[in-house]
């Protein structure tokens, strides 16, 4: 199994986990914007092994519930190691195109860093609409792969980011497309912001990035020069690394 990057990741939750920590300040905005209150449903699609999950249970405290929803059935199996110790919380396999509940379930819903996977992204965000009751909240946050800056030759990070836009991660841009998608799907858009982590360690970013990894596969696959390709990496790899990964992070409502 591989993540979207296309590093394989025998443990998906433990590559997850290094994800995460790289992006708190993100993921703090995200849920602090969720606004939870005592007694709310909060419904997490692809909330993979349910890191964020113990946060939104105290949030919204034993009167309220928390359905995280995975398509993966280990994901889903992880989460729900969770279940012993918050009895708030539901744990339902299902795929995000076919959200396993009722229409008008949820007083909030959240995607973290799952969208940009999804086949359908509009259909997505049309089910999430059908959950939600009116006025019921939605918080996205998205990467936009296109926008990955590393310091180096600029010429190989554009055909570094074409390569992995073009080929390793489905809704590569999904970040940027986020304002318009929720508009179209019937959402009243309140907020569309950017939250940019820097990333300093180049043997965590390249765990993170796959930048060795799929620097291969462009040069194997024609779309960077081999010794463009490995001059970049050896002169990333020396000291001094710098990069940077873009979150949008969307605020949006489902109309009374």
């Amino acid at each position: 199994m591989a993540n979207a990057l296309g590093v394989p990741s025998p443990d998906k939750a433990e590559y997850m986990a290094h994800a995460a920590e790289l992006g708190r300040d993100y993921k703090h905005q995200l849920l602090t914007s969720l606004d939870l209150r005592h007694g709310d449903t909060v419904l997490d699609v692809g909330c993979g092994p349910g890191m964020d999950l113990p946060v939104m249970a105290d949030a919204v405290t034993a009167s309220g519930r928390v359905i995280g929803v995975d398509v993966d059935p280990a994901m889903a199996a992880a989460a729900r190691s969770l279940l012993n110790y918050y009895p708030q919380v539901e744990i339902r396999q299902g795929d995000a195109h076919a959200l396993p509940v009722d229409d008008g379930t949820a007083d909030r819903a959240r995607m973290d860093r799952a969208l940009q996977h999804v086949e359908n992204p509009s259909g997505v965000l049309a089910e999430l609409h059908r959950a939600l009751k009116p006025g019921g909240l939605l918080r996205i946050a998205e990467p936009d792969w296109d926008a990955l800056i590393v310091d180096g030759d600029l010429e190989v990070n554009r055909a570094f980011n074409r390569f992995v836009c073009s080929t390793m991660v489905r809704n590569a841009t999904i970040g940027r497309r986020l304002g318009r998608l929720a508009r179209e799907a019937g959402f009243e858009v309140e907020d569309v912001r950017a939250a940019t982590t820097v990333l300093r360690d180049f043997a965590r970013a390249d765990y993170i990035l796959a930048l060795t990894r799929n620097t291969e596969r462009a040069i194997r696959a024609g779309a960077i020069d081999r010794a463009d390709g490995e001059r970049w990496l050896a002169e990333l790899r020396e000291g001094g690394f710098q990069a940077s990964v873009t979150i949008f992070l969307l605020s949006a409502r489902k109309p009374l």
